[in-house]
């Protein structure tokens, strides 16, 4: 085998995806990864990087096309982090999609199934309900005052380009965007800088509605902001479903968004969503699904799995503000959320009670510790549904869930792999995979959403 150097050049033909999207090449013995590339095309390619096994290259020229390769609609591809599927067309994106849940069930699971095809989006654009705008100056010749970046990090870096519009938010984004961006500027209000810790306003935090009604919170290191008055004014003139601005204070040293403190500076503090008939008030900390009408299609399909006829009791652990919990609630007997977030259980109370459903309760704590806790008490779920993060359960919950001996566990994923790994573990201790649905709840970027159905073998 010939030694690969790096600042080579090399012809190949794209193979597969990676687990970020990139395409994925092999060269004598090697795997190669190459960000906007597709399946089928042939590139030439110069090597950056090159490890014993695997190498990481750059497309240099396009020599064989795919079908699939689209134009490019927005300027910032490729450049802020955001969209890793822009440049070929949707069917392939939720294909290649459909498929890493797949492969990932096969290789790291080893759960040998087929799924059915991946439920698309209606809407691959706009969809985003909530858009975090880091805040930075601009570099300006000596002797000359910086001017205001307001977009998104470069990928792997802390550098902040200007966004004007983001293809994944809706225009009130871009709108909004623009007002605080003029009023920065035309006031001198200084950016934040988190090397020195110096600068007002840190970041543009956007949250929006099936309504397309819109909270506004900026995230400042002070407690107030330059002539607010004209803020409100622009901000208001711009758009006439603006409810509410709100200051949050942040003066932490740290990389974390948001502060504990919260000041109104006009109208109202929260927005009102729908999801699955059921009523939630989200403030601008609440977690909350951020494509909306996936979510619907995503909870729907956790219900259905959960084979639930109006009697059981369901274990609904990393519950959040409770939207799986209630879901389930219209179709169980008692339903029983757990969250180690302090705040999120008392929203997730709050919805509870908002929806006039009486048959659940929400504890705060760790999962296993939450499980440990039931099953000392005497409750035996016969569902346990988990919606980990992306680094799935923690390495003892999966005996932990088993010992409790439910008839199924629904197990909502954001991280095939992860997932994968604690689906192995899970049929090592008594279940056997049922059913699986992947979902695309992110379009145009590299993350996809996964709903399994594990149930108990009669041995057991």
């Amino acid at each position: 085998m010939v030694k690969m150097k790096k600042n080579t050049t090399h012809t190949v033909t794209i193979e597969g995806y990676s687990a970020e999207g990139a395409g994925v090449a092999r060269l004598e013995g090697l795997v190669v990864f190459i960000p906007e590339t597709i399946r089928g095309e042939r590139w030439e390619i110069l090597l950056l990087k090159v490890n014993k096994s695997v190498a990481w290259g750059k497309a240099v020229e396009l020599l064989d096309a795919s079908p699939e390769r689209i134009p490019l609609d927005c300027i910032h591809s490729g450049k802020c982090g955001g969209c890793q599927f822009r440049h070929m067309s949707y069917k392939e994106e939720c294909a290649s999609k459909g498929q890493r849940v797949i492969d990932s069930l096969r290789k790291i699971g080893g759960i040998q199934t087929e799924l059915p095809a991946l439920l698309a989006a209606d809407m691959p654009d706009r969809y985003r309900n909530k858009v975090q705008f880091p805040v930075a100056a601009e570099e300006a010749p000596e002797g000359e005052e910086p001017g205001v970046k307001i977009g998104f990090f470069r990928p792997r870096s802390h550098d902040v380009i200007n966004v004007e519009d983001c293809m994944l938010q809706p225009t009130s984004a871009a709108v909004l965007r623009q007002v605080v961006y003029t009023w920065m500027e035309r006031n001198f209000v200084v950016p934040y800088n988190e090397k020195t810790g110096k600068g007002l306003v840190r970041h543009l935090y956007l949250r929006t509605n099936k309504a397309g009604e819109v909270l506004c919170c900026l995230v400042i290191n002070g407690i107030k902001v330059p002539n607010s008055e004209e803020l409100i004014k622009e901000l208001r003139k711009a758009d006439n479903k603006l409810v509410g601005i709100v200051l949050n204070v942040n003066r932490n040293g740290t990389n974390v968004i948001l502060g504990e403190k919260y000041r109104p500076l006009w109208g109202q503090n929260f927005l009102e969503e729908e999801l699955c008939g059921l009523k939630f008030k989200l403030s601008v900390q609440s977690f909350f699904q951020i494509n909306r009408d996936q979510a619907e299609v995503l909870y729907a399909k956790a219900v259905e799995f959960a084979g639930l006829t109006g009697t059981e009791t369901v274990l609904d652990l990393y519950c959040g503000i409770g939207t799986i919990s209630l879901c389930m609630a219209k179709k169980a007997g008692r339903v029983i959320g757990g969250e180690i977030v302090k705040e999120a259980i008392r929203d997730a109370q709050q919805n509870a009670e908002r929806n006039g459903i009486s048959n659940t309760e929400f504890i705060c704590g760790d999962a296993g510790e939450i499980a440990v806790q039931l099953e000392q008490d005497g409750i035996r779920p016969d569902v346990i549904c988990v919606d980990p993060p992306r680094k799935g359960l923690s390495p003892e919950v999966p005996a932990i869930l088993a010992a409790m001996n439910a008839k199924r566990i629904v197990y909502v994923s954001c991280d095939p792999a992860t997932l994968a790994r604690d689906v192995k573990k899970f049929t090592e201790l008594g279940y056997v995979f049922e059913q699986g649905q992947a979902l695309d709840m992110f379009p145009r970027t590299g993350h996809v959403e996964t709903v399994i159905a594990l149930s108990r073998t009669e041995s057991k």
